[in-house]
């Protein structure tokens, strides 16, 4: 029999409610506000005004039971509102994953994309409903709530591969995705 450093979880049934964007039985939820998403906006004057003006909620993410461990395979929904702060559409803070792993998301409601940055190249997948995007091993990856609707997705991502939030700070993500007359639009990350 296979030795573990930790003991699985056993076989369990999660149920999915794609139309509510949950899974039960649920886990750990977490809230993201405004305010912590410091150094992330562009416009760090128009962030502190949002902030000052009620800190609204951004994104949440709802767990399911499967823990953060070393081959285990967690799934998480995350819901990001809509809006904009100075052009700047509403996102994920973003991570990489220390231990460079893949990871895929579903989109199931609204109209999102998700880009990523391997410190040098940037892309942008497009996500909505049924929408499969991979994330290869090594990539630094942020959602973005591009409509007008709340965006959620399910993600599936290895335990052990971790969250690496600083990374993002200090090398950003490549591009910037705004709101422009047209739709979206994509900037250089250092642009103003």
């Amino acid at each position: 029999m296979t030795q573990y450093s930790t003991v699985p979880v056993p076989p369990m049934s999660i149920h999915f409610d794609q139309a509510a964007a949950t899974l039960s039985p649920e886990g750990p939820t977490l809230t993201r506000r405004m305010s912590d998403l410091e150094g992330l906006f562009r416009d760090a004057d128009a962030w502190a005004a949002a902030v000052a003006d009620g800190d609204p909620i951004v994104y949440s993410v709802v767990s399911s039971l499967v823990p953060e461990v070393d081959r285990e395979l967690p799934q998480s929904i995350t819901t990001i509102q809509p809006g904009t702060t100075a052009e700047e559409f509403w996102m994920t803070k973003g991570h990489q994953h220390p231990n460079h792993q893949g990871e895929i998301y579903l989109g199931l409601a609204g109209t999102g994309g998700l880009l990523m940055f391997d410190g040098t190249e940037s892309q942008w997948v497009d996500m909505i409903p049924g929408t499969i995007g991979y994330i290869p091993p090594g990539w630094a990856h942020r959602s973005v709530n591009i409509g007008d609707e709340p965006y959620s997705f399910l993600a599936v991502y290895p335990g052990g591969a971790g969250h690496d939030y600083g990374w993002v700070l200090e090398h950003g993500l490549g591009r910037r995705i705004l709101a422009g007359e047209s739709g979206v639009r994509f900037v250089g990350y250092s642009e103003r």
